[in-house]
């Protein structure tokens, strides 16, 4: 395993964060922080019972003191772009610095695209203009910007994030979303990819970076990894086929820790380093899930 990157493993919740009561999900978070996870990671789906990322990123952050959170990932078609950059850098600036912004589009639901008011042809424009303008407002300094969407005079949004720079991660698979990665973004952070289709991305990614006359730092490179603990849902399976119609379901999903040590330590091999175990069913016993992964893959941290 490469060393000289320096490793980091989160827990994300995703569709799990449904199913969570605040004693639950506070029991999860302490734990998280106890042995020292590296991060806390929630889904956005608006149209089903998934908490909301920023309320569970705002809880997670009032009762810990190390643990970073972030979305996984945040939608930002058809968010106000003032309000979401003075939303994170509150939350940043209150967290000492702990919070990792991810965005995207979203995802392929018509559902979600009616909850956002964008329409799907309209997503990637808005994106396109919204993320330099959240860049620039995270700036403190005053702006002026006229855009298609978006028209401001002299705004300005304080207090600024705790960290400088504030960096922006972002999802997707696409060969446009990879490219819009290495345009705009700081870390690209992909779901359900086996490491061969990791390695082409990174590759994508890089190449659009220089590209557009910037750089991807070697440490910004991640990958969710998804862990099951009980039968394969062919919802799974039509999807992982879909995607990567040539990759074993063992290359894409973990289902023990020794999986995960696997799959982290493949992913390792090229060029990725930051890690969350996407937990995709609950299991009976929180306490042991946890107990059980930190054991095993924590020590990988560096």
């Amino acid at each position: 395993m490469d060393t000289t990157l320096k490793i980091r493993i989160g827990y994300g919740l995703g569709p799990l964060a449904a199913r969570l009561d605040r004693q639950l999900l506070g029991h999860i978070v302490d734990t998280l922080e106890a042995l020292r996870f590296d991060s806390l990671w929630v889904s956005e789906r608006v149209n089903n019972e998934t908490l909301d990322p920023m309320v569970v990123m705002t809880f997670a952050i009032a009762r810990t003191e190390r643990l970073k959170v972030g979305p996984a990932v945040m939608v930002v078609p058809g968010r106000n772009p003032v309000l979401l950059a003075k939303s994170l850098a509150s939350l940043d600036h209150l967290s000492g610095g702990r919070v990792l912004p991810a965005f995207g589009l979203g995802i392929a639901n018509t559902a979600e695209h009616q909850a956002f008011g964008v329409e799907k042809r309209e997503r990637s424009a808005w994106f396109e203009e919204a993320l330099p303008l959240l860049r620039r407002l995270w700036s403190g300094e005053s702006i002026t910007h006229r855009g298609e969407r978006f028209q401001l005079d002299d705004v300005r949004v304080l207090p600024t994030p705790a960290q400088d720079p504030f960096e922006v991660w972002m999802g997707g698979a696409s060969e446009p979303e990879l490219r819009r990665a290495g345009r705009l973004s700081d870390g690209w952070l992909p779901s359900f990819s086996p490491p061969a289709a990791v390695e082409s991305g990174i590759a994508i990614v890089n190449q659009a970076a220089a590209d557009a006359g910037r750089e991807i730092d070697d440490e910004h490179f991640g990958v969710l990894i998804p862990y099951l603990h009980g039968e394969v849902p062919e919802q799974l399976n039509t999807l992982v086929r879909t995607r990567h119609p040539d990759a074993a379901l063992d290359d894409i999903v973990a289902r023990s820790p020794a999986d995960l040590v696997r799959l982290i330590g493949d992913h390792v091999s090229i060029g990725a380093s930051k890690f969350v175990v996407f937990g995709l069913d609950a299991p009976s016993d929180w306490d042991h899930h946890l107990g059980e992964l930190a054991e095993t893959a924590l020590p990988l941290q560096n």
